[in-house]
């Protein structure tokens, strides 16, 4: 029996899943294999959907499952979308009634399916939508949209709104992730945008596809020029090549470039860029002001009285501009839940855990259980994770290997653990891509900074963001910070650094002195790897603590939490992913 649901058409016979590993055959027709099962459910703002022309700053309950029928190179869900082996015991029932009554609860105004598809759980969002209806809620989700034209026609008429994401502009891009080609997805957003359906698209942005992205945006436009376009920067998760990861400076290059034609473009995983920002497409002017908030996120800050410019312009948005707005807790919204559970399997990979059962009943309690909550502030003190470790290796039966490698960060944070006065500390600021992205005060890396020996000056700032917040060009000279880190996560070429602070007036001691500096990839947040950020940055800050041992404690480290050697890895921004 081949599968309706999505154009690549499993053969489900005998009792054999298709690709998605979410439908079964049942006599002649499909099942799902987890009816009405949920792995994430809470609410969420619409920008971490991400969705930035309906309802901004509207309130939602997001709901996602397991599973998907795509195979993408550097998927940053990866840990949903093929994690059905440790991860399917972790499902919560629910029905569709009682997840409209706790979307009304949480005064949400709908709901959206999201971070992974909701191709690979049709049936349940089908019927969850058509009562959500009933009872007055918007639904919407995000999708690779490779929906056959049946299984499309049953969701419209419950369908507000999607975000439609393509892979490129050619077969082969879809090739690449398993697909056949990528006509069924135009045609859906052809169908989708004819019926009426609000849509915003979305297109991974890989380094040296730049014509490719613009080839779509030019169809798009011949669709819509109204339709807005996000550009997903591409950032290596999993295995994916670093090399096809374009620096932020270049994203922005090829969003004005699209802007031309598609006026509602907006870049995305480029922490300080201001090509989030919605701009009149008449006169010029900022009619809305967001930040970056996460991977594949945004947060709205300020926008212009009914999204009207001075000149006359009215903003093509649908619903309402919210004054009020939501702010997901800790690890919880859109793909930074992703984050929390890939870091957690970076943890579970050190402790050299063979045994799957002993993995599918350890994420049971640790989702049914609010574990992420306290994760995401324990997580955030170096000094606490080793507790983590412990816990975990408690768990799993594996006490002896959580204390090996707990006693071994102990022995690092004693060894660079020093108190100094606040004279003797020496400036840092910690930013996270551009310039003006300022990590949160709390972070694990300001606090790496502190252990280090430095005062981290993004420590005074008062307001939070997700992962940090927008600072304006004055604070950043109020500072005046002797040194500077770059994120090891969403990272920025040293030169597009100087640049950037060239361009806009900025001035500092670390400027002045050339004192700016990348971390590797994930050696400051996250996985275990924040060890070896540590030793770096204290190595740069006291040279006379630390000269000369980076490579042997590295190796050493390497060693001892992945059982490898340091010289045969392949960087990347995996956080469970070593080579």
């Amino acid at each position: 029996m081949k599968c309706p649901v999505c154009e690549i058409g499993c053969e489900l016979i005998d009792g054999r899943r298709g690709r998605c590993g979410m439908y079964e055959p049942a006599g002649d027709t499909i099942v799902e294999c987890y009816p009405h099962r949920y792995l994430t459910m809470f609410p969420i703002s619409i920008e971490t959907m991400p969705l930035l022309h309906h309802n901004p700053r509207g309130k939602f309950l997001q709901i996602s499952t397991l599973g998907c029928n795509f195979r993408c190179s550097g998927c940053i869900s990866e840990i949903l979308t093929s994690g059905l082996d440790t991860m399917s015991g972790s499902l919560k029932e629910m029905d569709a009634c009682s997840v409209i009554r706790k979307a009304k609860e949480e005064q949400c105004l709908g709901i959206v399916f999201c971070v992974n598809d909701p191709i690979v759980s049709l049936q349940t969002f089908t019927a969850l939508t058509a009562l959500a209806h009933k009872e007055g809620l918007l639904t919407g989700c995000s999708s690779n949209g490779y929906f056959t034209e049946q299984s499309l026609e049953a969701l419209i008429p419950h369908l507000d709104f999607i975000n439609l994401g393509f892979k490129g502009f050619n077969d082969d891009a879809y090739r690449s992730c398993g697909a056949p080609g990528i006509g069924p997805v135009l045609r859906n957003l052809k169908i989708l945008h004819e019926k009426g359906v609000h849509v915003e698209t979305a297109v991974i942005y890989m380094k040296g596809r730049e014509e490719e992205v613009m080839g779509l945006a030019c169809h798009i436009a011949s669709l819509s020029p109204r339709i807005p376009f996000q550009i997903m920067r591409f950032v290596p998760f999993g295995d994916a090549n670093m090399d096809d990861e374009p620096t932020i400076h270049e994203a922005e290059i090829l969003c004005d470039r699209i802007r031309h034609i598609l006026p509602f473009t907006y870049l995305f995983n480029s922490p300080g860029t201001d090509r989030l920002n919605t701009i009149c497409p008449r006169c010029g002017s900022v009619l809305v002001t967001r930040e970056f908030f996460g991977p594949m996120g945004a947060r709205t800050l300020h926008w212009s009285e009914e999204g009207k410019c001075e000149c006359g312009y009215t903003l093509p948005f649908n619903g309402n501009f919210h004054r009020e707005a939501f702010h997901e807790p800790g690890f919880f919204g859109g793909y930074r839940t992703t984050r929390a559970m890939e870091i957690l399997q970076s943890i579970i990979t050190c402790l050299n855990i063979d045994d799957t059962d002993r993995v599918r009943s350890l994420w049971f309690e640790l989702m049914n259980n609010d574990y992420l909550q306290k994760f995401h502030k324990e997580m955030q003190d170096p000094f606490k994770y080793g507790e983590i470790i412990n816990f975990l290796a408690r768990k799993t039966a594996r006490e002896n290997r959580g204390k090996e490698l707990s006693l071994y960060i102990e022995s690092i944070l004693q060894r660079f653990t020093e108190d100094r006065a606040p004279e003797q500390r020496p400036r840092v600021y910690y930013a996270m891509g551009y310039p003006l992205f300022a990590l949160n005060a709390e972070r694990i890396e300001t606090n790496l900074v502190t252990i280090a020996g430095g005062y981290c000056v993004n420590k005074d700032l008062t307001r939070q963001g997700k992962p940090g917040v927008t600072i304006t060009a004055e604070e950043f000279r109020a500072f005046a910070p002797e040194y500077i880190f770059i994120s090891g996560f969403f990272s920025c070429p040293l030169s597009d650094f100087y640049r950037y602070c060239e361009e806009n007036n900025l001035h500092c001691p670390a400027l002045e002195n050339k004192r700016v500096y990348a971390l590797p990839p994930l050696w400051d947040f996250g996985s275990l790897r924040w060890v070896l950020g540590l030793l770096y940055i204290t190595g740069i800050l006291f040279p006379e603590r630390f000269s000369g041992q980076m490579d042997e404690e590295t190796e050493r480290f390497y060693r001892l939490f992945y059982n490898i050697s340091y010289s045969s890895i392949r960087p990347n921004r995996s956080f469970h992913r070593v080579s």
